[in-house]
């Protein structure tokens, strides 16, 4: 059996930061030691004068989603490469059946093209009609499938979204059978009624896209899941939260004891919607929903990580080519595909940014990008932290490495990037995905590697 002791780094949890050494045993976390030693391992990284953290979790991806302007561009092979070389060892997709095919058949589709992942992945299944067999469903994925959570969409109704009887349907389903819900918070009438308008008055540049998505589309939709999920008495998560309005409901009903939390992404935390007034090649690139928002709602959602509000920082990661995917969308924003990628970017966006500027402390940086996230989604017997017994999914991170993000070379599969040009200081100089280094110094280790996927237990909510 192989023992790795990682030694002389400063290692940083949600809860501390202390000196100290780790050693690693058949892929297991077998001992965290408040010293710098040696102990006789096979093999001995010093992490001098880096942090060592817990792998990353990302529970908000979309690899290869078909859509009607085709496949986004990452599948779960580049995708999760991408995630790696960024430090995020643990993502969660999506299972998102037709509108009649039932979950259990979608997710044995969906766990055969994540085959091909190289992290450690698990699935959030989408709730897109309701049926006869909808509530046993539902409960067949949380009681043998390790399914736990849900995702509603309340915009998109002519694909994906669901009707506000169906929403209510649905949360009393999860809320009885122990699950929890996700939303994707936007009112869908308000928001083809607005499109109809601006497109009817020759309005179809990116521009409008904002415009047709404004904060209240958001709020609105907020306010309407939180009250259904205090009906009904069910755990709520919302995901990309966007907007100040958003962050307002939360708070209020958390301060009420309502069961809800959410997230929000770099994208939210660090752009703005002026970047919709560039020409159709750029401004094409950011259009994702919601939509970039103000100085002040972002503002906004920095306060509301940093008071624990929303509790964790995905990346909804999503990308389309502008050739041939965005541009569909030349003549008609709506047409765009919504969506960008950024799983190889959130811990060094959330370091440079967060904590190098002191919006975010250490400790909060590793509890958004990997513990709460972990502690949510019901994989913190394995995920998210470092205690003995749990995966040796490790990063060691060199506070001092620069990098400005480029097209050029990133490894996520796209030829665009939202965050081109940007500077990041931080990244990973060693990334362990179950006691195998699987990147060091920007090179891949992967031989052999395989993502397993995780059944997960009920989620706690508790944070």
């Amino acid at each position: 059996m192989k023992r790795t002791l990682i030694t002389n780094g400063l290692i940083l949890t949600a809860r501390e930061q202390f000196r100290g050494s780790i050693l690693i045993e058949d892929g297991l976390i077998s001992q965290v030691i408040r010293s710098n030693q040696n102990n006789g391992a096979d093999e001995i990284i010093d992490a001098n004068g880096s942090y060592v953290i817990p792998g990353a979790v990302d529970p908000h991806v979309h690899m290869e989603l078909d859509t009607p302007t085709g496949t986004s561009s990452d599948d779960f092979f580049s995708g999760s490469k991408a995630a790696i070389a960024g430090g995020t060892t643990t993502i969660i997709d999506f299972i998102t059946p037709e509108k009649d095919e039932p979950i259990t058949n979608a997710l044995i589709k969906r766990k055969l093209a994540a085959k091909k992942s190289l992290t450690d992945y698990g699935l959030h299944a989408s709730i897109v009609n309701w049926t006869d067999n909808t509530a046993r469903e539902i409960e067949d994925c949380i009681n043998t499938g390790g399914i736990t959570s849900f995702k509603l969409y309340l915009a998109y109704q002519k694909s994906i979204g669901i009707t506000d009887q169906q929403l209510a349907h649905a949360l009393e389903t999860i809320g009885k059978a122990g699950g929890m819900a996700m939303i994707h918070c936007e009112d869908d009438a308000l928001i083809a009624h607005l499109q109809k308008f601006f497109i009817h008055n020759g309005n179809s540049s990116p521009a409008f896209h904002p415009k047709s998505r404004p904060v209240e589309a958001e709020a609105v939709a907020v306010l309407k899941a939180i009250s259904y999920a205090k009906i009904f008495n069910c755990p709520l998560y919302i995901v990309h939260v966007s907007s100040a309005d958003s962050v307002q409901l939360i708070s209020e009903a958390q301060e009420k004891g309502i069961m809800v939390t959410g997230e929000t992404c770099p994208q939210y935390l660090l752009l703005d919607q002026d970047n919709y007034e560039k020409p159709f090649a750029e401004a094409a690139k950011y259009v994702i929903s919601p939509p970039l928002r103000s100085n002040f709602d972002r503002w906004k959602l920095w306060n509301a990580l940093r008071n624990n509000i929303l509790s964790v920082v995905s990346t909804d990661h999503c990308p389309f080519n502008l050739e041939g995917q965005k541009s569909a969308g030349a003549d008609n924003f709506t047409l765009i595909p919504n969506g960008a990628g950024g799983v190889e970017f959130r811990p060094a966006l959330l370091y440079t940014y967060g904590v190098l500027s002191k919006r975010i402390t250490l400790n909060q940086w590793v509890a958004l990008i990997s513990t709460n996230p972990a502690k949510i989604f019901g994989i913190s017997h394995k995920k998210g932290d470092i205690q003995p017994g749990m995966d040796a999914d490790l990063v060691i991170w060199n506070p001092d490495r620069s990098t400005v993000i480029s097209a050029k070379n990133h490894y996520q599969h796209c030829d665009s990037n939202i965050y081109e040009g940007m500077t990041t200081c931080g990244a990973p100089d060693y990334v362990i995905k179950r006691g195998e280094i699987v990147f060091r110094n920007n090179n891949f280790f992967l031989s052999g590697i395989q993502g397993e996927y995780l059944k997960r237990q009920f989620p706690i909510f508790q944070l």
